[in-house]
């Protein structure tokens, strides 16, 4: 037996799941040589419309296509809906959560979770303190980084709510499997996702300031030098709305207006994604060329709807994830429906002795870290290496939390050797805005180097079609 779930084989001996068997079937009818064509033909494609990521610290270069597996990563109508539900369920107490620490703080006054956690916190915002923002809604776009471990369970990894990314590989990886076996999709019931964008939109719109009945969304990118600019331009495209850079905005009578061509333009709804350090130079970074002078104001004025809000990030930290279950209990007095992986908070002294002793078996994350960058995986670690970190841990153990290294579900992908497991996860995206939605599906990122755990395509994972399907 694998030492981890697998996705597509119930056991060693090669048992289909019932919900791919209908796929393995149609797998096995193709000729390997068709098959490289088809990826080939998907790598061109994707090459052509400039769907790359930024691999920082490549030598090769700093653009590189993201990989594009042809295999799916299926899910069952019945795992989804509960998925779904624990989404749900989570995004709503996280929103709760930011408002009351913005506001009368009773989950601090409580003593759930330590003040010093919040307020220390490098995502705090004080300037945050008081505002009201529409519909009490801070994380407009949630991507909460599910895996599943052990017999099959799930557990979320983490919640991204600061300005999370992937959305648009989850759409155009869908219409490239559509575009390469469109007989796939008449064997299969898969849920639709192709309806993100118009799902966005309508979210964005129902969050603008009170009083706007008709308002203008506009989608703020720091430039095409970000690594992510592929997504800014694809979902302002897609939403039919404009795409603004810092400069192409200003700040005038108390309102946020945007230069056209026509003149000055009111805008309403700013779907940003660019880091709050840098969207107002007169409150953050006074050297940030990215931002709107004056927009800070605006926004406490209640004159413009910024998503996600700022100072949303401390909620997403990894020293505040460890709490998400007990926010649930407190603000929606339910049980967690999804469950967080265990994790030793490095700053409390027993926990960090634990971690020392065990370092080869856990991972290790930096508390402010994102993308894979800055954490030890411990059974992948040389001695030195782990050496290394145990100084770094001595030298600031509040600096980071360690989790025990999880089996990471394993999917059939196809690699040069043919095909062969690979851990994966998911990446859902949940909109919050006058009600909670989401498409049935998500970005399923993969790594491609045998026995990896780390998907990030920041770090050369690649990127599959989530099916989840109808029915």
């Amino acid at each position: 037996m694998p030492k981890f779930f697998d996705e597509m084989y119930r056991d060693a001996a090669g048992t289909i799941r019932p919900h791919y068997r209908e796929f393995e079937a149609w797998l096995a009818e193709q000729a390997s040589e068709a098959i490289t064509l088809k990826r080939a033909e998907a790598d061109l494609a994707f090459r052509r419309v400039g769907i790359t990521f930024a691999v920082y610290g490549n030598d090769a270069g700093t653009e590189r296509l993201i990989p594009f597996d042809i295999i799916p990563r299926i899910i069952p109508a019945a795992e989804w809906a509960q998925l779904e539900k624990g989404l749900r369920q989570r995004v709503q107490a996280l929103n709760m959560f930011i408002h009351d620490i913005y506001h009368a703080q009773h989950i601090v006054q409580a003593g759930v979770i330590p003040p010093e956690q919040i307020f220390r916190n490098a995502q705090y915002r004080p300037e945050m303190q008081g505002i009201n923002v529409a519909s009490d809604i801070y994380a407009h776009i949630a991507g909460v980084d599910i895996v599943r471990a052990g017999a099959g369970e799930f557990y979320v990894l983490e919640d991204n709510l600061r300005v999370p990314s992937g959305v648009s590989y989850m759409l155009e990886d869908r219409k490239m499997m559509m575009r390469l076996f469109p007989e796939l999709f008449a064997r299969h019931k898969v849920a639709p996702i192709d309806h993100y964008p118009d799902l966005l939109l309508d979210n964005l719109r129902s969050v603008a300031p009170s009083g706007v009945n008709d308002p203008t969304v506009v989608v703020m990118t720091p430039g095409m030098y970000n690594s992510a600019y592929f997504e800014h331009a694809f979902l302002a495209q897609q939403m039919g709305v404009e795409l603004v850079e810092g400069q192409d905005l200003f700040v005038s009578d108390n309102a946020v207006f945007m230069r056209t061509t026509q003149g000055p333009k009111r805008v309403d709804v700013i779907y940003r994604r660019v880091d709050d350090d840098f969207l107002d130079p007169l409150a953050f970074r006074a050297d940030s060329s990215l931002g709107v002078p004056g927009l800070l104001s605006v926004y406490r004025a209640g004159r413009v709807t910024l998503a996600n809000a700022i100072g949303t990030g401390v909620a997403d930290d990894k020293s505040i994830y460890p709490y998400v279950p007990d926010m649930i209990r407190f603000y929606l007095a339910e049980e967690p429906i999804l469950n967080n992986v265990p994790t030793y908070q490095c700053r409390r002294k027993e926990e960090l002795e634990y971690t020392l002793a065990n370092l080869p078996d856990l991972v290790v994350k930096e508390v402010h870290g994102a993308g894979g960058y800055g954490m030890l995986v411990g059974p992948a670690s040389s001695k030195q290496q782990i050496e290394d970190f145990r100084q770094r841990l001595l030298a600031r153990p509040e600096g980071y939390i360690a989790q025990p290294t999880l089996a990471l579900s394993a999917c059939p992908t196809y690699v040069e050797s043919g095909i062969a497991p690979r851990h994966i996860d998911l990446r859902p995206f949940v909109l919050s805005g006058k009600s909670v939605t989401m498409v049935p599906g998500g970005l399923t990122r993969v790594a491609l180097t045998e026995g990896s755990l780390v998907v990030n395509s920041s770090q050369g994972g690649g990127t599959k079609d989530t099916w989840i399907l109808e029915n």
